[in-house]
């Protein structure tokens, strides 16, 4: 008899799991509410990154002027709402490329959120299966998370907005107070700037980035100042008040800010609440975190979680992996557990910031001996044909041995160049093998090679 899989969530945690427990012969059932993708695909990752490219373009046609290139016609025009309505509309076809391809796996799609009665079994609501009661061995969590809201600052998607509302704005901000300043706040702040809005940065840090390597972190306030941002740091927003016309972001001490709009990423917190964890004999975090081992395994052996809800790094590709593990786990396939040394991730920022396993900061806190190289792209043949003023390739490496067990890259799509430097973490490359290995010239990706011809001498 197959082994019967609940799944509690569409996105990516929830998906992929669904896909590999259908391929390795189980019974799975897939309980979702918004859409499969969950909102990583429909809100959050597929469309914030979608208007990042789009800013992208923006930054092509600007630098046009250095290349030899003009127009006669050099005001660009941002219709807002054709943005918009495209991003929304790709992010709903990448839901249903997901939904097609999860159930030609075999997978049984229920539409609805549930609850647990019992450690085995779940009670369906909302929806067309709504009161019915699924039957599991296996149960995983793949709930997601919540953009976080300031109890002084409620957001009313018309001036004060959250991440998931920005997109009912039918024209640019005129003056956009960005409340924020990790990887979410910075990539909104660098899309509405490059479409035109008046950006204001509001950091409670000393620096924008505050988990990403300090030198990347320096690069993009450099990049955004010259770019006519305003950045406030060491500055916290104590809440926010729309007013005729606008909106009022407090910051303490009688000092408020006026804009046209403000948007706060303050963080998210995970969706658990009603999933009446209790009757399971789950354990649950205080914010609302379901703690899990290196396996994605809960206290309760058969109920595992993946993604946002676990609490840990809320990424996409977290998510997905924590989702696969669960699966090969409990199905009886040989596994490694997560080894959150080697995650990559990545701020879609122009440029981008891209980091795999243990930054320099982290090495000097662990007590590692490492050595570091930091190369920037000014030398860089290809960053110089495409006129790149910004940027650096950075890898970190066990003194003595070599070993490569970090990167930082800063450049246009850095998500793509940091993916050998990822596959030389995950395998334990030394720099001696990452350098020996063949690149093309020019290209971007010389200088990671490069860099690590630099290290072999130390």
């Amino acid at each position: 008899m197959a082994v019967r899989i609940a799944i509690i969530g569409g996105g990516p945690g929830g998906y992929e799991a669904a896909l590999v427990g259908a391929e390795l012969g189980a019974e799975v059932t897939l309980i979702d509410s918004a859409g499969v993708g969950g909102a990583c695909v429909l809100w959050d990752c597929v469309p914030s990154k979608t208007l990042c490219s789009t800013a992208e373009v923006v930054t092509y046609m600007r630098t046009a002027p250095r290349l030899g290139l003009t127009s006669e016609t050099p005001k660009l025009n941002v219709n807002l709402h054709k943005v918009f309505e495209r991003i929304l509309w790709l992010a709903s076809a990448q839901s249903r490329d997901i939904e097609t391809k999860i159930l030609e796996a075999g997978v049984r799609m229920v539409q609805g959120t549930a609850r647990f009665i019992d450690p085995h079994t779940l009670l369906v609501a909302e929806g067309p299966a709504a009161g019915e009661r699924i039957e599991a061995d296996v149960v995983l969590i793949a709930t997601g998370s919540s953009p976080n809201e300031l109890p002084s600052a409620p957001c009313d998607g018309v001036r004060i907005l959250n991440s998931r509302q920005v997109y009912d704005l039918d024209s640019v901000p005129e003056s956009l107070i960005v409340v924020g300043s990790g990887a979410t706040g910075a990539e909104f702040a660098h899309a509405f700037n490059r479409l035109g809005a008046g950006v204001t940065l509001v950091s409670s840090r000393d620096r924008m980035l505050p988990g990403e390597d300090a030198d990347a972190a320096d690069v993009l306030e450099s990049v955004f100042r010259r770019r006519g941002m305003t950045l406030l740091k060491q500055t916290r927003a104590h809440g926010a008040r729309a007013v005729d016309g606008g909106v009022e972001v407090d910051l303490g001490d009688g000092q408020a800010l006026t804009g046209s709009h403000a948007l706060f990423t303050v963080g998210q917190s995970p969706n658990s609440a009603a999933l009446a964890l209790g009757n399971a004999g789950v354990r649950v975090g205080a914010r609302g975190e379901i703690p899990v081992d290196g396996v994605s395994r809960t206290n309760v052996s058969h109920i595992y979680a993946a993604g946002d809800v676990t609490g840990g790094v809320m990424l996409a590709s977290t998510a997905a992996m924590q989702g696969r593990i669960a699966m090969w786990h409990t199905l009886g396939q040989a596994v490694t557990p997560l080894a959150r040394d080697e995650i990559a991730a990545t701020v879609f920022t122009d440029p981008e910031i891209a980091t795999v396993g243990i930054s320099q900061a982290e090495a000097a806190a662990r007590g590692l001996h490492a050595e570091v190289v930091m190369l920037p792209f000014a030398t860089n043949a290809r960053a110089k044909m495409s006129s790149l003023e910004d940027g650096f390739v950075k890898i970190v490496a066990i003194s003595g041995s070599g070993t490569v067990i970090g990167g930082t890259i800063v450049a246009p799509h850095a998500s793509d160049l940091i993916l050998s430097v990822s596959v030389a973490v995950h395998v334990r490359l030394t720099v001696a093998q990452l350098a020996q290995a063949f690149s093309v010239y020019p290209s971007f990706g010389g200088s990671v090679q490069e860099a690590a011809r630099l290290l072999m001498g130390r």
